[in-house]
């Protein structure tokens, strides 16, 4: 079953998850800074081409996932990764395909985990859909900037953020959000940069 899946894609799994993951580490390493995943994301078919790049690369049958009701995407997932299907409180992965409702986004973000004080690393990786103009300024703090940056982003971007910062979670504990574009753009902010 997996091999007739991939036999649609030109995805590579080594050498493609490969250059996506080391533009996925440059992305968390520079919290300001927006990389393409695009040519490796045109090597996948479906609706989200973007989140099943980000998915071949950072997930395997030792993870867990939720994709928010969005069944086909779940499906090419478990094909691709065999990563189990999970509920939005117990999974590793959230991909948010479809954020327009700010509610909708609230009620996952109030859901996910985000580790514990002896083991933060065990806290969720939202993944985002991030379509739309970016046009509002955000300062950034935090590991891997200097002082204070300031980056355009769309409202979604804020939103989530905000969201974030407002499960005032402990020190190091929190939630790594990745935001990723139907074009492939991804920005990244881990749980210890923020606002301000």
């Amino acid at each position: 079953m997996i091999s007739a899946f991939l036999r649609k894609h030109s995805f590579d799994v080594v050498f493609d998850s490969q250059q996506v993951y080391r533009l996925l580490l440059e992305a968390v390493s520079n919290p300001a800074r927006i990389v393409s995943i695009r040519e490796y994301a045109d090597k996948l078919f479906g609706g989200h081409p973007a989140f099943l790049a980000v998915a071949m690369t950072l997930m395997d049958n030792e993870v867990s996932f939720t994709t928010c009701s969005n069944q086909p995407l779940a499906e090419e997932i478990v094909s691709l990764t065999l990563a189990m299907k999970e509920t939005t409180e117990r999974a590793d992965f959230v991909f948010v395909c479809d954020p327009h409702d700010l509610n909708d986004l609230k009620n996952i973000m109030r859901k996910v985990k985000s580790g514990t004080l002896a083991d933060p690393h065990r806290s969720a990786t939202v993944i985002i859909r991030n379509d739309g103009v970016p046009a509002c300024p955000l300062k950034l703090s935090g590991p891997g900037i200097d002082g204070h940056t300031t980056v355009s982003v769309t409202q979604r971007v804020k939103d989530a953020i905000a969201l974030r910062k407002n499960r005032s979670d402990e020190y190091p504990q929190g939630i790594d959000l990745i935001f990723v574009s139907s074009g492939g753009e991804l920005l990244a902010v881990p749980r210890l940069v923020g606002d301000g």
